[in-house]
C-alpha cells in the first residue's frame, strides 16, 4: 500500500503531473505514492515526468477510464 494517495480524477492536464511533482518533492527515498487519474494524457505525461525526476513507476493499471500509477521515490 502506498504511503500517499493522489486522487486526480476529474483533473485535466497538467494537474495530475503538477500534483505528482509536488508530492514527490515532499517524499523520502523508498516512499511510494498512488496516483489515480482519468485523463488519458496521464499515460504519456506521468512516465515523462518520472523519467525526468529519476523516480520509478512500479506499476501502471488502467481500468476503463481510470488510470492508476504506483510511483516510488528514488
Amino acid at each position: 500500500m502506498a504511503e500517499k494517495i493522489i486522487n486526480a480524477k476529474g483533473k485535466k492536464c497538467p494537474m495530475p503531473v503538477l500534483l505528482t511533482k509536488k508530492e514527490l518533492k515532499n517524499m523520502t527515498t523508498g516512499q511510494t505514492i498512488e496516483l489515480i487519474a482519468d485523463d488519458i494524457g496521464a499515460l504519456k505525461d506521468i512516465p515523462a515526468l518520472i523519467k525526468k525526476t529519476g523516480d520509478e513507476i512500479v506499476e501502471t493499471n488502467q481500468d476503463g477510464e481510470i488510470i492508476t500509477f504506483i510511483i516510488k521515490k528514488a
